[in-house]
């Protein structure tokens, strides 16, 4: 599939908006979009190894342990390895060869997920494994969306992303269900080996589906230099309270799912499955069908959406496990908030440092997001599944609450000014 030339931007590329025609961009221009389509497959690829692996590690963990907290670290404890990456690795992320640097990374977490699946593998191995399939993985997010905002014209961008992130419930909604199949039929160490063989189907798909194109930035990638970009993207204070709002409101309900196994280990994948239907129905309608002057409005109340369902959880063994399932599908619609902050990112940044914009933001959520677990399986241990859930769907209003009011404000500058910046 040929590539579009390695020195278009996105923001420089033919657009309707550019040809004077306002026409909203539809889901077959995308698939039209050349090099879009193998990215897209890749990624969910990837996230159905990343959905069939954790599923059956966590279970592995929960069986040999019983506890919520390592149960919900197996599951979500890489994410706190993102972190470590977000503040060493994220300048090659705009720094690298796309193709090479993706499908490297893709085989790497192949190869991790089949070593956790050898026969007595001790845990404290199994963990440590984890951490540093974390670090990896930050590369990975931030190469992969920095190469989406360069193959997609600008005002494609969030219909992209919408569609990428309709294609990861999808694959939620498939890959947890082939889980639960996995884990009846053969064993949690089977599970993993299935995962181990879907990353690996990533990789070939990156390989030999994108064509080869070269940095995005010049210059050698450092931790000073992932340190000094770092420093840049959030000493202004849009970008800053963007970030946040990426971040924290988020990761604190994916706590509340980390403690799915605990809460009910027989229905697990079901709650992970409707939580997936959920964030794929909030992503289809946002993505296609709100209006760009409506956007800016409903952000706050998409993550307020996401939190309050988790409130019924108070109720503990009073609450059927219908309605939990109904609060668990109704709350995930509220992660189509991250799409309309990311979209405000995307214009507060220079093209050049994309990748490591939107790789910070990714490896900050995932890092919130493993540590909003560690979180809640305290919570757990200490209370119970459901009074943690409950705890921690407060605390993310509570954020969104906070920071509402700074949000607005700095939608109100142009981003045309500030993509004049240099970061």
């Amino acid at each position: 599939m040929p590539a579009s030339p390695p020195s278009a931007s996105p923001s420089s590329s033919a657009s309707p908006s550019s040809t004077g025609t306002s026409a909203a961009p539809r889901y077959r221009d995308l698939l039209r979009t050349p090099e879009f389509t193998p990215l897209f497959l890749a990624g969910a690829a990837q996230t159905a190894a990343q959905t069939v692996a954790g599923l059956g590690l966590a279970t592995l963990v929960f069986r040999a342990t019983g506890s919520p907290l390592l149960s919900a670290l197996a599951m979500f404890g890489p994410s706190l390895a993102q972190l470590l990456g977000a503040t060493t690795l994220l300048s090659a992320a705009d720094r690298l060869p796309p193709r090479t640097a993706l499908a490297v990374v893709a085989v790497v977490f192949a190869a991790g997920t089949a070593v956790q699946a050898a026969p007595g593998m001790p845990l404290g191995a199994a963990f440590g494994l984890l951490a540093v399939l974390g670090v990896v993985g930050s590369l990975g997010g931030g190469v992969r969306l920095g190469l989406l905002g360069e193959i997609l014209p600008r005002e494609r961008y969030l219909l992209g992303r919408a569609v990428s992130n309709m294609a990861v419930g999808a694959c939620q909604i498939a890959g947890f269900a082939a889980g639960g199949v996995l884990l009846a039929v053969l064993s949690p160490r089977g599970t993993l080996l299935a995962g181990a063989a879907c990353y690996l189907l990533a990789g070939l798909l990156y390989r030999f589906g994108l064509t080869a194109r070269p940095p995005r930035a010049a210059g050698r990638p450092s931790p000073a230099e992932t340190w000094r970009t770092n420093g840049r993207l959030l000493a202004d204070r849009r970008r800053r309270l963007l970030y946040l709002a990426l971040w924290v409101p988020n990761g604190l309900i994916v706590g509340c799912e980390s403690l799915f196994v605990p809460y009910a280990p027989d229905r697990a994948g079901l709650l992970f499955a409707c939580a997936a239907v959920g964030m794929l129905a909030g992503d289809t309608v946002v993505g296609r069908f709100v209006p760009a002057r409506l956007r800016s409005r409903l952000a706050a109340p998409l993550q307020a959406l996401l939190a309050a369902p988790y409130l019924f959880f108070a109720l503990g063994a009073g609450l059927p496990f219908a309605a939990a399932v109904a609060a668990v599908t109704v709350s995930a619609a509220g992660y189509a908030a991250s799409l309309l902050y990311q979209e405000r990112l995307l214009a507060l940044v220079p093209d050049e440092s994309s990748g490591h914009a939107l790789g910070l933001h990714g490896s900050g959520m995932l890092a919130c997001q493993g540590l909003a677990a560690a979180l809640a399986g305290g919570l757990a241990q200490l209370a119970s599944p459901a009074t943690a859930m409950a705890l921690l769907a407060a605390a993310s209003l509570a954020v969104t609450a906070a920071l509402t009011a700074g949000l607005s404000s700095a939608a109100r500058p142009s981003p045309r000014t500030d993509r004049r910046r240099t970061a």
